[in-house]
């Protein structure tokens, strides 16, 4: 039997249910450290996968992970994208993490937790992270200041173009090559092809299918007037047109996961490698759900379902179905469990290892586990049988699974338990979940440069974002000298920066003047060259997009460089001449410590 290392958890306010599988088979220790690679979807429904009866695409290699490694059946994750990342990092509720929003701050992981990627590393291993990061933005939320040596993709929670998009290397601005998906795997494939005789922890954490709806030509092409099958269940309106495109979004995350799988096979690597796909929340329209009430954002189960596909050949049996309720939270202690990989310093877990599960020890699996469900304060709660709703109903999710049947007044003991239940989570974890003050942090000499996007950023005067989902927007219609932007920062190291902002601004309005001011210090520039390059991303849509703004190729202006001192206080941007219009389009300011 494998060994590994004994984690003594905090299980929160529910242990778990016992589940119905089959034993797995006894099986030696490796000869190394196991490798890990973890494929994290966005916005990917438990129904949008061929092996869970969604008979409109198919994923086979995705599919192939349960086929020939577990299957959980009744996985959770959280119903938005960023706190399902902070718990599957940390192994905590969301709540306790600092995570509240996925957007403007609310985003960020507190920088006293200890992530999946600290444990890793601390173990010996080689961690990257390629794609969506979604915990943070400045260093040190920043992945390479939580446990990733290596970190290619976006920091934001979702962006404006996948087709050769602006993307970030290692602190580095860079200009991402073709399909977002198919090059972030090309960069996990590096780093897998780089680390191959040594333990490594790739975690791939694709942006589809999260709209804006793009795909490329070859897996939309047969979906283009494709007649579903599979439809919503309910009374929604289904938006055909988006279904067919997150479908070829989901059949394109399938053949970059195969790229993964064939890439081990010829390293020689499967063997002393363990796989796991999840994605982040339910389905980001309706669509065909396996009859599930709730989609993205919701706390009911179509909301919060996940696929979890976990194959570790020759450890794990083919074919092993799991039925006890798992969740998020339970990653981190699973996967440090599995491969024997100490959890030092990590703050109590709300998660428990699975491993008892996978290794056929289900006879001292606990029988009363229950999962929570959060969201802008609505909770609910799952157990092996049973969900509360955040509305209190209860629904016997065995019997009524679509929740069609409230049960709370024929089982009122059952309702009356669980309803104690979230109240004492509520007074347990939701208080933890405090008014956010946190400055953006900037100024460490290990990461010496700091990205301030419009995101992160608060308009003023006249000041709009381009788009009413701050993620990937940038600052328009800035008019007047009244008009300004500031950011709460906190400088962390006295030293001389260097002040770059990007900027967009037609011929007829060049020539304001500028000023970036911290405290009693300031910088002035002059804008100078016109550069006023079209708006991209219509092109590639294939339905309208939900809210996203689309982006723009955005030029560096120096302002020169400002001595500031540690402590906190706006970042304030605002102009004190402006002779044509307008001032710019603003999409960052960049502060680096030059010493």
């Amino acid at each position: 039997m494998l060994t590994c290392h004994r984690l003594s958890l905090m299980i929160g306010l529910g242990s778990l249910l016992s589940p119905m599988l089959a034993p797995t088979a006894a099986a030696g220790p490796p000869a190394r450290l196991p490798n890990i690679v973890v494929f994290l979807a966005d916005d990917q429904g438990w129904g949008d996968l061929s092996i869970h009866g969604n008979s409109n695409l198919a994923t086979p290699h995705i599919d192939s992970l349960g086929r020939d490694g577990a299957l959980f059946e009744r996985f959770f994750v959280c119903p938005v994208c960023s706190p399902t990342r902070a718990e599957f990092l940390t192994g905590r509720y969301h709540p306790r993490t600092g995570v509240w929003n996925v957007t403007t701050g609310g985003e960020r992981l507190n920088l006293d937790e200890k992530t999946i990627a600290d444990a890793f590393k601390a173990a010996g291993y080689a961690t990257g992270a390629f794609g969506k990061w979604h915990n943070g933005s400045q260093y040190p939320y920043h992945p390479r200041g939580r446990g990733f040596d290596e970190f290619y993709g976006f920091c934001s929670g979702h962006w404006g173009e996948y087709f050769d998009p602006p993307l970030e290397h290692n602190g580095q601005l860079v200009r991402g090559k073709g399909y977002i998906t198919d090059d972030l795997t090309d960069r996990a494939l590096a780093f897998i092809a780089k680390h191959r005789d040594r333990p490594f922890f790739c975690y791939l954490a694709y942006n589809t299918p999260h709209s804006p709806m793009q795909v490329p030509d070859r897996f939309y092409a047969r979906f283009r007037d494709a007649d579903l099958k599979r439809r919503a269940h309910g009374p929604q309106v289904e938006d055909l047109a988006f279904t067919r495109a997150a479908l070829a979004m989901c059949e394109n995350i399938d053949h970059n996961v195969g790229r993964v799988l064939r890439q081990l096979d010829e390293l020689g690597l499967s063997q002393q490698t363990m796989v796991l796909y999840f994605s982040d929340n339910g389905p980001n329209s309706w669509r065909w759900n396996g009859g599930m009430k709730g989609r993205k954002g919701s706390t009911d189960e179509g909301g919060v379902r996940s696929p979890l596909l976990l194959r570790w050949p020759g450890m794990i049996r083919p074919g092993t179905r799991v039925t006890a309720i798992a969740a998020a939270i339970d990653l981190l202690p699973t996967l440090a469990d599995l491969a024997g990989v100490p959890l030092v310093g990590h703050p109590p877990l709300d998660g428990r290892s699975l491993a008892p599960l996978l290794r056929g020890q289900a006879d001292s699996w606990p029988d009363d586990r229950l999962i929570f469900s959060h969201w802008g304060g609505q909770v609910s709660v799952r157990s092996q049988q049973y969900r509360l709703d955040n509305r209190g109903q209860l629904f016997d999710m065995i019997a009524d699974p679509g929740q069609q049947h409230d049960r709370a007044n024929d089982r009122p003991e059952v309702a009356e338990r669980l309803r104690q239940a979230v109240a004492r989570w509520k007074r347990d974890v939701l208080s933890e979940l405090t008014k956010d003050q946190r400055p953006f942090p900037v100024g460490y000499h290990d990461f010496p440069v700091t990205y301030l996007p419009a995101r992160d950023g608060v308009p003023h005067g006249q000041v709009r974002r381009s788009a009413k989902a701050p993620n990937c927007s940038f600052f328009t219609n800035w008019t007047a000298l009244d008009d300004r932007m500031t950011w709460d920062i906190e400088v962390a190291t006295t030293g001389t920066y260097e002040a770059v902002i990007y900027y967009t601004c037609p011929a007829a309005d060049v020539g304001a003047t500028i000023e970036l001011s911290f405290g009693d210090r300031r910088v002035q520039a002059q804008v100078k060259e016109p550069h006023d390059p079209p708006l991209r991303g219509a092109e590639h849509d294939r339905v309208p997009r939900q809210g996203e703004s689309y982006v723009k190729d955005f030029r560096p202006l120096s302002l020169g460089t400002m001595n500031l001192s540690q402590g906190r206080g706006p970042l304030t941007l605002r102009a004190l001449r402006i002779p044509g219009k307008q001032v710019m389009d603003l999409r960052l300011v960049v502060l680096t410590l030059r010493d």
